[in-house]
């Protein structure tokens, strides 16, 4: 059964999905990642490519000025 309050409108989530691509091909996210990356390998991080990943998208989807959801949450 699924949770109707987890759904975004499909515009939405294309949206997002183009921007979070946007995003992982740039340049800035590249060399963010590696040098996350080159951190945790140093400090011996458990999964440090993905860790590093997942951090320097975060950090990059965070920074945008526009809203991920277009302001709110839907999510709740």
């Amino acid at each position: 059964m699924e949770d109707s309050r987890y759904q975004l409108p499909e515009a939405e989530l294309k949206a997002m999905l183009a921007r979070i691509a946007r995003i992982c091909v740039s340049q800035e996210f590249q060399s963010l990642r590696a040098e996350l990356e080159n951190i945790y390998r140093r400090e011996d991080a458990e999964n440090s490519y993905l860790t590093a990943f997942q951090d320097a998208l975060y950090a990059l989807l965070i920074q945008g000025e526009e809203p991920i959801l277009g302001g709110k949450s839907r999510l709740v």
